[in-house]
């Protein structure tokens, strides 16, 4: 039986009383009833994009990770298009209505935020995670309380029928979604007409086809680590809910002071490498909104989830140790994209003594997500120093989108 209570803890952010009394005890029962060992890795990702933006999407990725195009599967609403690096890491659904008037519960999530509202559509929607034993699992969460969309629900969603699909996180506003699966069994999305889209293959291709000649290919690992960004006051139980839907430990936090926040880390109980199941972060202000200008404290996060909604802020993907044309990888591989057009938030920061280097892409038009990349040392094994964090928390927190809304907010 797994112990997720026997890996070291990391950071010197304070919990509450609560958080670690509610930690042990989650925990040992998640354990005990063997869900721990039920639930295994992050099978996918599901993103979904504005109506017409996929194609480009598909393209913006498969230049800037190692992502390949498989087939898109159609359905009476969706387009949703199945991104894959390998069956040992977790692959990408990328989503898109095919009419703009379409509404559902996904894009409600967004319209009551001011940026979010701006488009709709453009969102992470959650992971799906292996099980051993789909209805077994469900029965045991359901005893714990946690809700599912019925079977019809995931029908007229268009979601794949062979997922057990939660109702959104009323802190992330994030589904955990479960798919029964062997480790020798190919994965298979229930939905739709399994096709290969034409426009989708030609911008992959011609995509993949720079990628190489950039010499990036080589260079890219999968994805690293994904990041959430809540309200100040739902840190913790963002972080124990998540603990409860999967088979997660709590690896730490660290308090981000000069920019009023915290970073908290999850990985997986089964598996050290984070190719195979990318850690989950959180980050979180400090203070609520409203005391900040009490004390004179920056709120970059804050601010976000005010004008975002809770959501998934970026998707880290690795980058190989070592050098290329006598630049570090990192370097190299943010030289060669920017210089294909995709900007960059600020410059690359971190040092090989701090032992890793990390930068943030701009959010993408399509998805709104930022990709990370995080170059590690030797054997360095953390998620940031502590004043990268702080650098590529007070950047995201002046991204081109904000720094508009500030200045409509204040005309």
């Amino acid at each position: 039986m797994a112990n997720s209570l026997e890996f070291a803890r990391h950071g010197d952010k304070r919990n509450s009383e609560f958080f670690e009394t509610y930690l042990n005890r989650l925990l040992e029962e998640r354990d005990r009833v063997g869900l721990t060992d039920m639930i295994h890795e992050i099978e996918a990702m599901m993103i979904t994009v504005e109506p017409g933006h996929s194609i480009a999407y598909i393209a913006e990725l498969a230049l800037m990770t190692p992502y390949h195009y498989m087939v898109t599967l159609e359905s009476e609403s969706h387009l949703t298009h199945i991104l894959r690096i390998d069956l040992d890491s977790p692959d990408l659904l990328i989503r898109e209505v095919k009419d703009p008037a379409t509404r559902g519960i996904f894009r409600s999530l967004n319209e009551v935020y001011p940026v979010g509202n701006r488009k709709p559509y453009s969102r992470y929607i959650g992971e799906i995670l292996r099980v051993d034993n789909l209805h077994q699992v469900v029965e045991l969460q359901r005893a714990r309380e946690f809700r599912f969309f019925t079977p019809d629900d995931v029908r007229k969603l268009e979601l794949p029928g062979n997922l057990a699909v939660s109702k959104p996180s009323p802190y992330t506003h994030n589904i955990i979604a479960y798919m029964e699966r062997t480790p020798d069994e190919h994965r298979v999305y229930s939905l739709g007409v399994s096709r290969i889209d034409s426009a989708a293959q030609e911008a992959y291709e011609a995509a993949k086809e720079m990628q190489y000649q950039l010499g990036v290919h080589t260079l890219l690992q999968p994805v690293d680590h994904l990041a959430t960004r809540v309200y100040s006051q739902n840190r913790e139980v963002a972080i124990l809910e998540y603990l409860s839907w999967s088979s997660y430990y709590y690896w730490g936090s660290y308090d981000i002071k000069d920019q009023n926040s915290s970073t908290n880390v999850t990985k997986s109980v089964h598996y050290t490498a984070e190719s195979k199941s990318p850690a989950k972060v959180f980050t979180a202000n400090n203070t609520p909104y409203f005391v900040n200008h009490l004390d004179g404290l920056p709120s970059p996060t804050e601010t976000f989830v005010r004008n975002y909604g809770p959501r998934l802020h970026h998707i880290a993907v690795g980058v190989n140790d070592g050098d290329t044309d006598g630049m570090e990888n990192i370097e190299y591989v943010v030289k060669v994209i920017a210089e294909q057009g995709k900007d960059f938030l600020l410059d690359v920061i971190g040092s090989k003594e701090e032992g890793l280097k990390q930068i943030f892409s701009s959010a993408s038009e399509h998805s709104s997500l930022i990709i990370e990349y995080v170059q590690r040392f030797g054997q360095f094994e953390g998620f940031f120093a502590r004043d990268n964090v702080a650098e590529l928390t007070r950047a995201a927190g002046v991204e081109e989108s904000l720094k508009e809304l500030d200045a409509e907010a204040r005309s």
